[in-house]
């Protein structure tokens, strides 16, 4: 490895670093860090756009590729952001690197609770359209702070957010 690549990864390490330092506000608590590239915060949810993505060691097309997401509409989290890479994990922790072009604002959730019910409305004593399997993904419709609105397969109807991996407990979507 030639020097100045190897300068390039601790300075991508630092800079990796500072970006999901959180920031502590006057009164000491933590406020939402916002990405040095986009300013959205950080972290936050989006989803695969293409049917195929790949993942990198680092935010270049130098750094080797570690893993392939294969499921367009796949809800990531994003971590980090360097240029026009943002740092990505699934749910099950696995990420890297992804060029913000394989990205997409469109919020979508995997189900994590096999079986779980998706209700006519936000209220467990009114119809149940279907069951979940996990690891279905859904897109997202609407949250409130207990349930979601979400649309799988065809079939649009309300779930609980414990079900759902790919929004926070305490996030409202309109």
């Amino acid at each position: 490895m030639r020097f100045s690549s190897r300068l390039a990864v601790v300075a991508m390490a630092i800079i990796s670093a500072f970006c999901l330092a959180p920031m502590a506000t006057a009164e000491g608590t933590t406020s939402p860090e916002r990405g040095p590239v986009t300013h959205l915060p950080i972290p936050r949810f989006v989803s695969l756009k293409t049917s195929e993505g790949n993942v990198r060691r680092g935010p270049s097309l130098r750094h080797r590729i570690d893993w392939v997401f294969k499921h367009p509409g796949m809800p990531l989290e994003i971590t980090g952001e360097f240029g026009h890479w943002r740092q990505v994990r699934d749910r099950d922790g696995v990420g890297g690197w992804v060029h913000y072009s394989l990205l997409s604002g469109a919020r979508t959730a995997i189900i994590d609770r096999d079986l779980s019910p998706l209700y006519s409305s936000a209220d467990t004593q009114s119809q149940i359209n279907a069951y979940l399997e996990a690891g279905v993904i859904a897109r997202i419709e609407t949250c409130g702070l207990a349930w979601c609105r979400v649309k799988a397969d065809g079939i649009r109807g309300w779930t609980t957010k414990e079900n759902l991996w790919g929004v926070r407990a305490n996030e409202v979507i309109e």
